[in-house]
């Protein structure tokens, strides 16, 4: 079954090419996409390695969902922009697209709150089915507001097959603003509750929640550098950075789900921010010193250009090492900690003269960064 569901988004992204084409408008398609990559696939592992967690369900939904509601959206647009409403089920189309096109954002949260294991306590149940019931009714407000609409005026639609000019039923707008503003306070106490739970973990559970939310910073990156930079051609390399971005989310629950070298993320955040910030500092230092160079010191600006180029290469490896100490010793203990160790080793292995001196001293040494239990020495007299 997992494999099954998780297929159908891969077919529904074949569909959204013939849909799309009379158009000539891909623009939507990396919904579908992303829909069945970083929703669909990883869902089925995970559903197949633990059936009883609905999180690989909710990843598979998701996909399934993205592909479903994006083919929708582009056969509102075939009928509607291209045989003036004249292919069965072209209102339906619009109906649901107009509708339903939140359902991502409402399931999605759904992920968070049920990682890693699909358990909560008793309380939480309780708010799990609070929230059911609050985008349950703001869904079938979009669905009734768009049949209420289309029944009050020709059906138009968009180029993402909504409908335009849509009115609003005056009777519900109210209650409906009071159920929505309630979506993102559900949305925080999700969060909150990880925050809390990683707050008072240890162990692998500690390390999942990172996976978590290192996952979901990254994702959320993504999604605003989506809508931020689709609008713009000349950032096309930024979207697409931004696109494989919002797959972060999914794999990293897969990853902290099946407990696959859980203890990497220590390593993957330290390295993250070390290079993130190196990087910003030597575009300040490339920006800076071109601007002194060109504009104060009347430099050209190929000369300019250059001997910043050659001024930021210079300080990649100092910055980094200095940089990747900082971020280790506040991210990465672990490791900062054990390069203490094996420098302080180091120093003192090179004042060391006898044989079983240094013995014990690597012996202590061991003894400090591992704790075990014994610890034996074997050397080799050979000729």
């Amino acid at each position: 079954m997992a494999v099954i569901l998780g297929a159908l988004p891969f077919a529904l992204a074949v569909l959204y090419v013939p849909l799309a084409w009379p158009a000539r408008d891909f623009g939507d398609g990396w919904q579908v996409l992303l829909g069945f990559l970083a929703f669909a696939l990883p869902g089925v592992v995970v559903a197949r390695r633990q059936p009883g967690n609905p999180i690989g369900w909710i990843l598979i939904g998701l996909g399934v969902y993205a592909g479903v509601i994006t083919d929708i959206g582009r056969y509102a647009v075939f009928d509607y922009h291209f045989h003036h409403g004249g292919l069965p089920f072209g209102p339906a189309a619009a109906l649901l697209e107009t509708g339903l096109w939140t359902g991502t954002f409402l399931l999605l949260p759904l992920v968070i709150l049920l990682f890693p294991d699909g358990r909560l306590p008793r309380r939480w149940r309780l708010v799990l089915w609070a929230y059911l019931a609050d985008a349950g009714l703001v869904a079938a407000y979009f669905l009734g507001a768009a049949a209420w609409a289309m029944t009050r005026q020709p059906v138009a639609v968009n180029g993402a097959g909504q409908l335009i000019k849509q009115p609003n039923p005056p009777d519900v707008t109210a209650v409906a603003i009071v159920l929505i503003a309630a979506l993102p306070l559900f949305w925080v106490s999700f969060v909150a509750r990880q925050v809390l739970s990683w707050r008072q973990a240890s162990g692998e559970r500690r390390q999942q929640l990172k996976w978590l939310m290192s996952g979901a910073a990254i994702t959320i990156l993504g999604l605003a550098g989506i809508f931020g930079f689709s609008s713009r051609p000349s950032l096309l390399i930024l979207e697409i950075a931004s696109f494989f971005a919002s797959f972060a989310l999914p794999a990293a629950i897969t990853v902290g789900i099946l407990k696959y070298r859980l203890y990497e993320i220590d390593r993957i955040i330290s390295r993250t921010l070390a290079y993130a910030i190196v990087t910003g500092l030597l575009v300040g230092v490339y920006a800076g010193l071109v601007l002194l160079a060109t504009r104060v010191l009347s430099f050209h600006a190929p000369v300019a250009v250059a001997a910043s180029t050659l001024t930021a290469a210079a300080l990649f490896s100092p910055l980094r090492r200095r940089v990747q100490r900082a971020v280790d010793r506040r991210f990465n203990r672990a490791r900062y900690d054990a390069d203490q160790t094996v420098a302080a080793f180091a120093a003192r292995l090179q004042d060391a003269v006898e044989l079983d001196a240094v013995c014990d001293d690597l012996a202590r040494a061991v003894h400090q960064a591992l704790e075990p239990a014994s610890v034996s020495v074997w050397i080799s007299h050979g000729s």
